[in-house]
Formats: structure tokens, sequence, C-alpha cells
């Protein structure tokens, strides 16, 4: 489980093709501070296993399916990443609670200027977008991001300086994909209002 709040971006070293599954190389420094083999990390909100690390790189698996629902496979050697390793539950949650599991893609359709802010309105995948409410939280590219308002086909978010220098929504332009992950708990109310979880009798 992750919050949200990212540690530091990294940059991509390697992303080479081993038979079914791509080796991605991270460059990073405080991520790696007491890291082992077998941790979980997130790479732009997705959800990683650490597989080989040194002294300041680490490595992972990336699965066909991570690559085609995620923009991890459009990465390239140089591109920055945002990496969070998992929560400690002694930890301040300062985000909201991310699984790391991306729901889908969206993509930026504009980013304008706001006072000393910049708005960012991302078209999202209905099938995400029916867990989105105002003032809610969603994860773009790993980042917890609070949302301004909804509209037919996406949201719009609010990002401030600090955001914009410490992760890569900073240096995204129109066009490009966010990894999307709506509020964990908001889809399991949602799901429980809509019938979809099944009751199981207490035993006896």
């Amino acid at each position: 489980m992750f919050t949200g709040i990212i540690e530091e971006m990294g940059r991509v070293e390697t992303f080479v093709e081993e038979g079914e599954m791509h080796r991605l190389s991270i460059t990073a420094k405080e991520v790696m501070e007491g890291l082992t083999t077998g941790e979980s990390v997130t790479i732009n909100g997705a959800c990683m296993t650490v597989l080989n690390l040194t002294e300041n790189r680490f490595s992972c698996d990336v699965s066909p399916e991570t690559r085609r629902l995620t923009n991890l496979g459009d990465l390239k050697s140089g591109d920055s990443v945002n990496l969070e390793r998992a929560m400690c539950l002694n930890d301040r949650l300062g985000g909201h609670m991310v699984s790391g599991h991306v729901e889908g893609l969206g993509q930026i359709v504009s980013k304008r200027p706001s006072e000393n802010a910049i708005l960012m309105t991302i078209e999202v995948p209905p099938q995400v977008l029916k867990y989105c409410v105002s003032k809610g939280s969603i994860a773009l590219d790993g980042v917890s991001m609070t949302i301004n308002r909804i509209s037919e086909k996406g949201l719009e978010i609010c990002m401030i300086p600090h955001t914009a220098k410490m992760t890569t929504l900073g240096i995204k332009m129109l066009g490009e994909s966010l990894n999307v992950e709506s509020d964990l708990i908001g889809r399991y109310v949602a799901r429980l209002l809509e019938g979809g979880l099944v009751r199981t009798p207490y035993a006896t």
C-alpha cells in the first residue's frame, strides 16, 4: 500500500526485452535507503517488485499486461519517473490510500496557469471516472491529487508549484498519458451500494 506522496523522481537507465518480460532499471537515491529485493515500489503509480539492486540502482520486470495497461511500456532511457516505497503503518498518511494497481490511462487535454498554480484537465476512462467525485482523491502517475471538478469525460486538478517541481506532472505535455487509479475506499463503497459484494454468513 502507498500514499501517493512521491519520494523522488528517478531516471530510467535501461529498459530491455528479456523473453516475454522487459527488465526496467531505475537510477535513484532516496528510495534506495533500506530497500531490499522483493519489496514493492511504485513507478509512475504502478506497483512493481524489486528484483536486483546496487547502491544507486534497482531493477524490476515489467509484464506484457503492465506494458499494455500502463504508460510504463512507453518508457525509454533517460525518462524521469515518480517513485514511492511502500508505506509503513507508523507513518503519516499525507496523501490517500493508493494500491498501485493502475485502472487505466488518462490523457492530458489542457494545462494552463492559474495565479501561481497550474490547472490540468485530464480525460479519464469511463470505468475510472464513475468512481471520481469533486474534492475527492485520485492518483495520477502515482501522485495523490485532489479533484477540482468533474466533467462528462474527465476531471480537473490544481497543481501547486511544489508538486510541479517534485513530480513528473510538472513536465508532462499535452497529449501525454497518465496512469490513473481512483480512490480505493470509494470503489469498495460504490461496489457495496451496487450490490456487487456477496455477503457471506458468519461461521457457526
